[in-house]
């Protein structure tokens, strides 16, 4: 398995990751448009030459980023993969000096065991503000929201 940043040739590959778990309410969906937007931000996992997971990192302020679009193909799930992604993410948050990583997610024990903690949403104004407020879950959001020290 490789983990590298996404280039181009990875958008369908991310579409399509992110279209199956959009289906399934797991993920929020994105269009092609935001993925080339947003290429940059992308970490992707690569097994024989095919993106079998993908993460991205979105900056929110100068002391806040965030955790967006995990998925891994259904096939590699409980694999490593998810984990070595978002290892990667911890990493460049580490690496341009961002002290706090969040994620909104469903995946309450897997973003413990990589050292996330629970926070009320309502402590994260950057994203509520950002995101959210435009989210069509605004008033009915299940997600949890998990805060990670990164330094």
């Amino acid at each position: 398995m490789l983990i590298r940043k996404a280039v181009m040739s990875d958008s369908e590959g991310i579409y399509k990751l992110i279209s199956h778990y959009a289906k399934e309410g797991k993920l929020l969906a994105r269009t092609y448009s935001s993925i080339y937007e947003n290429l940059q931000s992308f970490v992707v996992a690569v097994i024989n030459n095919e993106v079998v997971g993908i993460c991205s990192l979105t900056i929110l302020d100068r002391n806040l980023a965030e955790v967006r679009s995990l998925a891994v193909n259904p096939a590699y799930v409980g694999k490593g993969i998810g984990k070595a992604l978002v290892q990667q993410i911890i990493k460049e948050t580490e690496d341009i000096q961002i002290n706090k990583l969040i994620s909104l997610t469903y995946q309450i024990t897997f973003f413990s065991k990589l050292g996330f903690n629970q926070v009320d949403k309502n402590e994260l104004p950057q994203k509520m503000w950002k995101d959210c407020i435009n989210c069509p879950k605004l008033h009915s959001c299940d997600e949890t929201a998990m805060l990670m020290n990164v330094f």
